[in-house]
């Protein structure tokens, strides 16, 4: 699926039916078609988190509020699973085929939502950047000494009870949640158990196709 929008361009030029002076001037309307493919953003919380992120909702909250600090109209969620969420279904049905994945930058990290689940599930794109709302480099900032990113799921993005941190209400290091490590292979759901103690990388993702710019 794309969206196409008309853009319109004038030309000029020159008519005559004979050679010599009286030729006459046209202004030739073009409309010219650009279609371009649909995408959602998948963008980094500003700071690390623990496994304490004050439920789904405060994670969900955190997105939503870092989004609007930056003109961002969509809607943003948690990239987790928790009690009553499968990770995967977080984005509409309509959208998980169709969809390109961007940074902060509109720049592809994944060809489709679909795409970033399952067993032959695809690896961000080489030399594409994740962004944080505030529009640092995850990898390559500093505040993030851990490059690994709570999801708290299968690879197919389904919830794991027993590794989601008490439902991201938890910190304790004897608890643990499902991390990934994004310096090896660059695969999201990796199946890392970690301490719900450690301060890790919580993404969020645009779950609907209801904003492509900013304000």
């Amino acid at each position: 699926m794309f969206m196409c929008v008309g853009q319109s361009t004038h030309s000029r030029s020159k008519i005559s039916d004979s050679p010599g002076p009286g030729s006459v001037t046209v202004q030739v309307l073009h409309q010219l078609t650009v279609c371009v493919r649909p995408q959602l953003h998948l963008i980094a919380l500003n700071s690390p988190q623990t496994g304490n992120m004050r439920g789904i909702r405060g994670a969900d909250f955190l997105c939503f509020q870092q989004a609007r600090a930056v003109g961002l109209k969509g809607t943003f969620r948690a990239f987790l699973s928790s009690k009553l969420q499968d990770l995967y279904t977080i984005v509409r049905r309509s959208d998980r085929d169709n969809f390109h994945i961007v940074n902060l930058k509109d720049q592809v990290l994944f060809n489709s939502w679909e795409s970033i689940f399952g067993d032959n599930a695809s690896k961000i794109r080489e030399n594409v950047p994740i962004y944080s709302f505030d529009g640092r480099d995850i990898l390559r900032d500093s505040a993030w000494p851990e490059k690994m990113v709570w999801h708290g799921s299968s690879t197919k993005g389904h919830r794991q009870s027993d590794h989601y941190c008490e439902t991201w209400r938890a910190g304790e290091r004897a608890l643990s949640g499902l991390a990934a490590s994004l310096q090896q292979g660059g695969v999201l759901l990796q199946q890392t158990s970690s301490s719900c103690s450690n301060a890790y990388i919580v993404l969020c993702i645009e779950n609907a196709s209801t904003s492509h710019s900013k304000k």
